[in-house]
């Protein structure tokens, strides 16, 4: 059975969909069978593995609002990793949702039916605290959050565990937090290592050791539709996530 990890900050720009589609791809790299599903109606995690948005006929829309079954919405990507797509369509189903019966639990029903044909789920989550992260924190097991080595780091993030907390007491009991991911590091500046310090102070061994630096490629390989494992395979940022995909599979164990 998935385990399944929601990748959560509501606070925009902090590497949420560069982390989905990377630490996707490198789990399937080693060999687990991994599946990403794009809760975001940007839908860039779902063009990041090369998915045409433009033209999908179903997605993580139909799921959420039509209960389709998720097996007729999935892509599978030459990377390993099966999507379940996103794109605009999903703007409007934070309104749809709000007058549906169990409104927070129409992903986890979804994936329930195929959560057994995978080693992990991945969900990107919008940058909002709103019904489609909802759903996200209700269907996973734990929590993946994603803070960038900037002023503010923090800021939000209470919010966000207030969130989670609110989830664990309504909806989902056994929601973990799994942990910490410091991205955008540059080791050249004090700002990098101050943030990294005060998140380590305030959550401790539930920071990743992996940190995820600013990078040329890494930014480069989303408009190939590509993950850094394929785009730029002995580049420094993917052995970066290589290395992130083996502390979480050993988390788990």
């Amino acid at each position: 059975m998935a385990k399944i990890f929601a990748i959560a900050n509501q606070k925009g720009g902090v590497g949420k969909t560069t982390t989905a589609v990377n630490l996707s791809a490198a789990l399937a790299d080693l060999k687990k069978n991994v599946m990403l599903v794009d809760c975001d109606p940007q839908g860039n995690a779902t063009s990041g593995f090369g998915i045409n948005k433009t033209i999908l006929t179903k997605t993580t829309y139909d799921v959420l609002i039509d209960g389709c079954d998720p097996r007729y919405t999935l892509n599978k990507t030459p990377f390993g990793v099966t999507v379940l797509p996103a794109n605009m369509n999903l703007a409007g189903s934070e309104v749809e949702l709000v007058n549906l019966p169990e409104r927070e639990h129409k992903l986890r029903t979804a994936l329930d039916k195929i959560r057994d044909d995978y080693d992990y789920i991945l969900i990107d989550c919008p940058p909002s605290l709103g019904l489609l992260t909802i759903n996200a924190l209700t269907a996973a097991d734990s929590v993946i959050i994603p803070i960038q080595c900037e002023f503010y780091a923090l800021e939000g993030v209470t919010q966000l565990l207030n969130t989670i907390e609110i989830v664990r007491n309504q909806l989902n009991p056994l929601l973990a937090i799994e942990g910490f991911i410091m991205t955008m590091f540059d080791s050249r500046t004090k700002i990098s290592k101050q943030v990294v310090e005060e998140v380590f102070g305030s959550f401790g061994g539930l920071l990743y050791d992996t940190l995820v630096p600013r990078s040329v490629k890494l930014s480069e390989a989303p408009s190939y539709g590509q993950p850094i494992v394929a785009y730029d395979r002995f580049s420094k940022s993917a052995e970066i996530f290589l290395n992130l995909a083996k502390e979480v599979i050993e988390r788990g164990n």
